[in-house]
């Protein structure tokens, strides 16, 4: 399959949007593992109709004037993990779950573990929210765009004041 980017500044700093003709494939982060997400060889495309609409959606999200994503998603990964990030979206806006909470929604509750890999593995980032997931203490865990970022989108989604997270 055909895969083409192009990149855009945030205020998390510059991502790699990547599509194909069926959707939207990745978001990825400026130092993103290249193995974390293997796409293939892609090439440039900025004016591509896919990449365009995500990137008006992004910058409506960062100014706080989206709440919610309207992009076909074309991502790839195993069954298991299309579910998790199936899961990850049904979470809303402002609102933060644990892995374990994720875990017992797609009905396996013991398989928090399990559901952290594949949160780890989700290529769209921000759209499907994985910066949503916490630990089950409350603190933030591991993010592939770095703890900071995902930081600043919890934040950005309810306000400073109000995002009570343990550190």
């Amino acid at each position: 399959m055909k895969h083409v980017y192009k990149t855009m500044k945030s205020p998390v700093g510059e991502l790699t949007l990547v599509a194909s003709d069926h959707g939207l494939a990745a978001v990825l982060w400026e130092d993103d593992d290249p193995r974390r997400v293997p796409l293939g060889h892609t090439e440039r495309d900025d004016l591509h109709p896919v990449l365009l609409e995500t990137e008006r959606q992004l910058k409506d999200y960062f100014a706080g004037r989206r709440k919610q994503f309207e992009l076909k998603l074309a991502a790839v990964g195993t069954a298991f993990q299309k579910e998790v990030w199936r899961a990850l979206s049904t979470i809303p806006f402002g609102e933060t779950r644990s892995y374990g909470q994720i875990a017992n929604q797609i009905g396996r509750p013991k398989g928090g573990r399990a559901v952290g890999a594949a949160n780890g593995r989700n290529p769209i980032s921000i759209v499907v929210p994985c910066h949503r997931v916490i630990g089950s203490n409350g603190k933030l865990t591991g993010f592939a765009g770095g703890l900071e970022a995902k930081s600043l989108l919890l934040k950005l989604e309810v306000g400073n004041d109000e995002l009570g997270l343990r550190s």
